[in-house]
């Protein structure tokens, strides 16, 4: 008898198991593809537009940059700083809900153990039966499963997948700005300290002027203005480097805290030793869309927006769920462990929603707003990234022609500053053609460093922006 029901209720289940598969041929769930946007012909504003698509993203970060003390900073940073941290953190989150989206097309199954006591009245036709109590004992199994028949679990965990993606991208976007942060602020430290050494002598070089300047009013051949004015100018000099200082202090403190640990003396190299060779390769446009992590990450957010819209949509159809539940019941505990304690059931069962105040259509109207929202979000990326490529590229080719430009004028007013002090103790010049000649001097050397600064930071602002230093 057992073993007839057992046959009856399997026969069962294979015939709904097989109407569900059939039925799972009838996907509403559309497939994902990346749209096309005509703005990226011409993303990148240059003469020379890219053919190879080769870029210098593709360049490691350790290959970029050679200095030792910076590629050994960009590891500590990328080991403890705290963003890069809560980023993990975030990408573990996302991983935890991809594979509960994984484990949708799995049943739900459960157990448990109970024991009843109901005392019932003596005078009804039970409790006189049963002596006025009943004790039961059960031993249950319920299990629950879903057809995805209009691939609403299949979208569910495409959605999942694509959030957990979007993540992972964001993690690699902070890496990247991570990387970029560090170069950029060691780099503006060694420009701090060649601004030092050059103010440094500057204060040496006036000092000395200064007591020139008091022979030369002792002999008559200058009064007491130009002695005061180049006073002036020596303390302007020391003022100059109390500015350096703290600017080199703070700085030490901004990159400590890139790196995650307190603040501490930051050991260094030079300016003047300092040269990316790396080759500018800006790759064709489309590259982006794999090195920028910031794209893919919008990406990935149309990709989710886009699953759930598909979800949205297939709650407008019937569900198909099947639920069994079996197990073990018996009024003594002695007879529990029983063949004639089992019992089962198996129940299939099909739902339509009709009417639940506008909440799915509700839902799928919101979907599908979000959808389009985060194709605007994704476009937007792609242009904002194209623009900064554009930014960078023009840039670094500007700051590599102005180069040359402040050395020859470096040169020509050092030159101009020798002049002027002969000529002042020849008596052919003013002590206001040397003051002049002096000022334009460092401000010319200032201006050379922080040309130098720029040029280096150009390179490193365009390797971030064509996606580079997550790889």
């Amino acid at each position: 008898m057992i073993s007839i029901i057992k046959n009856i209720l399997m026969n069962r289940v294979v015939l709904i198991v097989l109407a569900a598969s059939t039925l799972q041929s009838c996907f509403v769930a559309k497939e994902y593809q990346r749209p096309e946007f005509e703005e990226t012909t011409n993303l990148y504003r240059t003469d020379n537009l890219p053919q190879d698509s080769l870029s210098m993203a593709d360049v490691s970060w350790k290959e970029m940059f050679t200095d030792p003390y910076l590629i050994q900073y960009i590891e500590e940073g990328l080991q403890n700083n705290l963003d890069i941290r809560v980023a993990i953190q975030q990408m573990a989150a996302a991983e935890a809900y991809m594979k509960q989206g994984k484990a949708g097309y799995l049943p739900s199954l459960s157990a448990g153990a109970s024991m009843t006591h109901q005392e019932l009245s003596k005078n009804s036709q039970f409790g006189s039966f049963f002596n006025g109590a009943i004790n039961q004992y059960e031993i249950t199994g319920n299990l629950s499963w879903e057809a995805d028949i209009w691939g609403k679990i299949r979208s569910n965990k495409r959605a999942g997948e694509a959030n957990y993606l979007q993540s992972v991208s964001a993690h690699q976007a902070v890496k990247t700005e991570l990387i970029a942060s560090i170069a950029t602020t060691y780099y503006s430290l060694l420009a701090l300290d060649s601004q030092k050494a050059v103010t440094e002598q500057t204060i040496a070089a006036r000092e000395s002027s200064v007591t020139t300047i008091q022979a030369l009013k002792d002999a008559g051949q200058v009064n007491q203005v130009a002695v005061d004015g180049n006073i002036a100018q020596y303390n302007n000099a020391k003022a100059l480097l109390i500015d350096v200082e703290v600017a080199i202090f703070q700085t030490e403190n901004t990159l400590n805290l890139l790196l995650g640990r307190p603040a501490q003396e930051i050991q260094r190299t030079q300016l003047d030793g300092q040269n990316l060779q790396a080759e500018i390769k800006l790759g064709v446009p489309a590259t982006l869309l794999r090195n920028r992590p910031d794209v893919m990450a919008s990406e990935y957010a149309l990709i989710n927006a886009f699953e759930l819209t598909n979800v949205a949509k297939s709650n407008f159809y019937p569900s198909l769920t099947i639920t069994a539940s079996g197990g073990l019941q018996s009024l003594e505990l002695d007879e529990l462990i029983n063949v004639n304690s089992l019992f089962a059931n198996i129940v299939g069962g099909l739902a339509q929603p009709i009417f639940n105040k506008r909440a799915i259509k509700t839902q799928h109207e919101v979907a599908l707003a979000q959808q389009e929202q985060a194709l605007l979000n994704f476009k937007r990326a792609l242009l904002v990234s194209g623009n900064e490529v554009s930014n960078a590229l023009y840039n670094y080719d500007a700051l590599t022609e102005k180069y040359d430009f402040r050395e020859k004028e470096v040169e020509a007013l050092r030159q101009a500053e020798t002049n002027s002090e002969e000529l002042l103790v020849n008596g052919y010049a003013t002590y206001l053609d040397l003051l002049t000649a002096r000022q334009n001097a460092l401000s010319a050397e200032l201006n050379l460093i922080d040309n130098k600064l720029q040029q280096l930071l150009s390179v490193v602002n365009l390797y971030k922006a064509l996606g580079g230093g997550w790889k």
